[in-house]
């Protein structure tokens, strides 16, 4: 066998895992499957699959979903409504990894795209967990303003242009407390892919320009990036194949072989890659994984990346055909062995919530 390296817990703060309604793209015992066999132990789950969870019982029905299915560990996200739902926020706190916005057009129709509202929500959080943004470009900027005034902790989701990395560069250098992620399709794929994946490479925000992708590298190796995140949003092949096609792709079995192909190729160094998905995620989401959990690599292990591989329900990915270097062999979560290599070795219902109250 080739050089097997074991990986500290890792998590993906930045998930689409559907389920309930949106069942058929995905479910909650699916999707989980794609986070073990991607080699993590938690995966944190966006609030847009309908019914939203924009109040107490609609995050109560999604809690009872996703602790019968999933395999992994997990946390979800409340959202932050245009229907000016804070009054929520004291109902829901004690058992969700963070507050989500959306500040830009995206899937569902929980966009808030008014200033005012926006900066009540700000007002009305308490601060004590995360408060993560869908925020673009100028939208980036307006939000840097409203953490300014708030000193809330802010994660920027899906940093995709060279405006975002350097307005967040500036904003830690200002030292406010903010982080950001970036997605392994903005890394490695640009607009001139869309000739080639057509609608297979529609996401939001969208795929940007080389000089764009150029500034994430470099955000990524100078530090200003501290996550790589997968918004993991599935759709199936029938969907994205419609006009208009949907936005978001499957993530989360490809994002690990992906980056380690880049430490293979000497663009990242091993460390940088544990520091972006497994230490930087646990401490900016304020969590200490279990013990007995961690994931087992085999760096030599070279593959192609093939849908029909993939556990996630719809069965694709944009970055089929193209080879990769690392295979996850083995993910143990909590003493258990949860997935060697090829299969899932646990019943739904294995994982727990990271920010269970009992």
């Amino acid at each position: 066998m080739g050089r097997k390296i074991k990986l500290p817990p890792m998590l993906d703060p930045h998930v689409h895992l559907r389920g309930m309604d949106w069942a058929h793209k995905g479910d909650f015992y699916t999707e989980t499957c794609a986070a073990i066999a991607g080699g993590y132990w938690a995966v944190f789950d966006m609030p847009n699959t309908p019914p939203a969870t924009l109040d107490r019982t609609a995050l109560d029905h999604k809690l009872q979903a996703i602790n019968q299915q999933a395999v992994c560990d997990w946390g979800v996200y409340f959202c932050a409504g245009a229907n000016r739902n804070w009054e929520q926020y004291p109902l829901v706190i004690n058992d969700i990894c963070g507050l989500k916005m959306f500040n830009n057009s995206t899937t569902g129709n929980l966009l808030v795209d008014d200033p005012t509202v926006r900066e009540e929500h700000f007002k009305h959080w308490d601060g004590s967990k995360i408060f993560a943004q869908h925020a673009e470009n100028e939208t980036c900027a307006e939000i840097i303003n409203l953490v300014k005034k708030y000193r809330k902790p802010t994660h920027i989701l899906h940093v995709c242009t060279k405006l975002e990395v350097d307005l967040i560069r500036q904003a830690k250098n200002d030292g406010l407390p903010i982080t950001c992620g970036v997605c392994p399709h903005h890394l490695w794929l640009t607009q001139a892919d869309l000739t080639r994946l057509g609608s297979l490479g529609w996401m939001k925000p969208n795929l940007q320009t080389q000089q764009d992708q150029d500034a994430l590298w470099q955000g990524i190796v100078d530090g200003v990036i501290d996550i790589i995140e997968s918004d993991h949003a599935p759709h199936t092949l029938e969907e994205k194949s419609n006009t208009p096609s949907p936005y978001g792709v499957p993530g989360l079995e490809t994002t690990l072989p992906l980056l380690l192909t880049a430490v293979h190729e000497g663009r990242l160094t091993l460390a940088r890659v544990i520091e972006m998905v497994s230490i930087n995620p646990c401490r900016i989401y304020g969590i200490v994984p279990p013990p007995e959990t961690y994931t087992v690599v085999d760096l030599d292990t070279s593959e192609v990346i093939t849908g029909d591989r993939l556990h996630t329900k719809v069965k694709w990915s944009p970055f089929e055909g193209m080879r990769v270097q690392g295979k996850v062999i083995e993910t143990w979560i909590r003493g258990t062995q949860v997935y060697d290599g090829e299969r899932i070795l646990v019943k739904p219902g294995f994982g727990k919530n990271v920010y269970a109250h009992s």
